[in-house]
Parts: structure tokens; sequence; C-alpha cells
């Protein structure tokens, strides 16, 4: 049900962002607003409460962001209220975000590293993987887990390549468990 309320709403957040030509700009706005209510946890609170009206909480919505983001996104805002899908606002905007990467075919890689990689070697990173998929940009994630020894594992989408030193000693501890002596 989370999926197809998500969908729904992304999809018709998109489609406006598309018929207003503002799809760069709604895709900030919805950054920035996803960001506001994952830093602000008295502000969910308030609108999870069962006790306070919607027009409350409406109002709220349009005292916090009215005149700060575009009307279109205000609305949508006050929309999500009214229906009662404040629950599902994460995942709403996820798909919207989603959305706007694939129509402008972005890219979303997350690079694990045993060491924290230097900007020219982020920049390699990059510039490799743009050689070698469809994308024409990427939306980069980099971080450190010292467990990998050394090599890194880059995950985009579904597709993960793995050339930890971690995963080639495990694959050559399986190998050799194999190996029967005589």
């Amino acid at each position: 049900m989370a999926k197809l309320v998500s969908s729904t709403y992304g999809s018709a957040l998109f489609d406006l962002a598309k018929e207003e030509d503002c799809i760069d700009l709604m895709l900030e706005e919805v950054k920035t607003v996803r960001q506001i209510f994952a830093q602000n946890a008295e502000l969910t609170k308030l609108f999870h409460h069962p006790k306070i009206a919607k027009e409350e909480k409406i109002s709220v919505m349009e005292a916090i962001f009215k005149g700060r983001i575009s009307d279109h996104l205000t609305g949508f805002l006050v929309l999500i209220v009214e229906k009662d899908r404040y629950n599902e606002i994460d995942s709403i905007f996820q798909y919207f975000i989603d959305a706007v990467y694939e129509y402008k075919n972005i890219g979303v890689a997350y690079v694990t590293s045993a060491k924290e990689l230097s900007r020219e070697q982020q920049k390699a990173v990059f510039e490799r993987l743009l050689q070698v998929t469809k994308y024409v940009n990427f939306d980069m994630h980099f971080n450190v887990d010292h467990s990998l020894i050394g090599g890194m594992v880059i995950r985009i989408g579904d597709r993960v390549v793995d050339s930890s030193i971690r995963t080639k000693l495990g694959e050559l501890q399986k190998e050799l468990l194999k190996i029967q002596l005589a």
C-alpha cells in the first residue's frame, strides 16, 4: 500500500514539475524539505499527533514553508496533510527524486572504500563510472569501512562491484576449504 501511495503522489509531483518546467528547482526544494523533516523530530511528532486537528497542521505547514519554497510544493505539502499521507512523505519524496534522476539520466553511486579517498581519487572513480555506465552524471556517496582491508565496493542500484580484499580473502578461504588433502 505504501508503495502505491508513494508512486501515486511522487509521480503526480514529478508530472507537476515537468508541466511547470521547474524540475531542477523542485528537486532542490524537495531535498531541502526532506532534510528539514529529518532534522526536526518535534515537527514529525506534531504531524503524527492524532489529537492535533488537520487545520492546525496545515497552518503550521504553511507558516513554515509559504514564501520560502514554491507555491506548488507548499500546496503539495498541504495536500499531503489533508489526505493523511504524512507518514509516507519520505517515500513520496524518494520516489520523486528517483523519477527526476531517471528522467535526467543521473545515477546514484555508493562507493565504500577501506580508507578515505582523496578528491583526485573520488574524481577518478566518478569519471570511470561515467565511462562504463549509461549515466550522464552521478550523485556520489563515499563511505569508509576499514573492515574491507583494501579495495572498494561500488553499488549502483541493484548492481554491485566488490573489489575489496575482504571479499577476495573470503573467496580464497572457500576455495581452500574445498581442497581435499590425501
